[in-house]
């Protein structure tokens, strides 16, 4: 029999990335028996009603841990919910490093994969000698994107949908600035910010899964592996 390998899954406390990231857990633990997960799951306000039948079906081999919930008395009011959640995962940190020491201490993880709202973690996985994979369940062409951004932040003194000309991002078709997501359309925002700092992070991690194939987007991948 084939000895377990221990997989430690940080999901967002946003329930549209908290679903994604689970049904990936649990396709990860059918394909491959000799896996096992431990899903550390943060909670903004209370968990939503509809998780719980999700979280019902898990399969054996995927632990929960419940981490203590963030109340929204103490998240910043009148902004986005990207941001509230953004907040929410900050504030998650203390207890997300406190899990990941616990459960580390009993069974070694090799690993660790975290929504994207959650990358503050990935400065755990070298303290844990983990490997670190963040699950981006968007298209390669968005992450493309994502990645080029910085490097357009640095070159642009304007706001993107004020730009002459099209953007060209590297293995992507050249679109116009006023195109980007919503986001992205005010650089002087907080949460546009953290997005830059979200996305630098990626640089570092030993993999990203994407919602994609090689033969969809060839040049896509290509950009992302080199």
């Amino acid at each position: 029999m084939a000895k377990a390998t221990h997989i430690a899954v940080i999901p967002s406390a946003g329930f549209s990335h908290f679903v994604p990231i689970i049904n990936f857990s649990k396709l990860l633990v059918n394909l491959h028996p000799h896996i096992h997960l431990t899903c550390i799951i943060p909670i903004l306000g209370s968990l939503p009603t509809a998780a719980k039948p999700i979280l019902q079906t898990l399969p054996p081999r995927i632990s929960t841990i419940f981490l203590p919930p963030v109340t929204l008395r103490h998240l910043p009011q009148g902004v986005p919910v990207v941001l509230q959640i953004q907040h929410a995962m900050t504030l998650s940190m203390p207890s997300i490093h406190h899990t990941l020491s616990s459960i580390t201490s009993n069974t070694p993880h090799v690993a660790m994969v975290v929504d994207t709202f959650a990358h503050e973690a990935l400065h755990f996985a070298r303290q844990f000698n983990m490997l670190s994979y963040v699950y981006f369940p968007s298209a390669a062409t968005t992450l493309c994107t994502h990645f080029y951004l910085p490097t357009l932040d640095r070159e642009t003194f304007c706001e993107y949908r004020d730009l002459p000309h099209p953007i060209t991002v590297p293995g992507c078709v050249p679109f116009h600035g006023r195109d980007l997501y919503a986001q992205a359309q005010d650089r002087k925002s907080e949460f546009y910010k953290m997005s830059l700092k979200r996305y630098e992070s990626y640089r570092f991690v030993d993999g990203i899964f994407i919602n994609s194939f090689l033969e969809l987007e060839t040049g896509k991948c290509k950009f992302i592996l080199f």
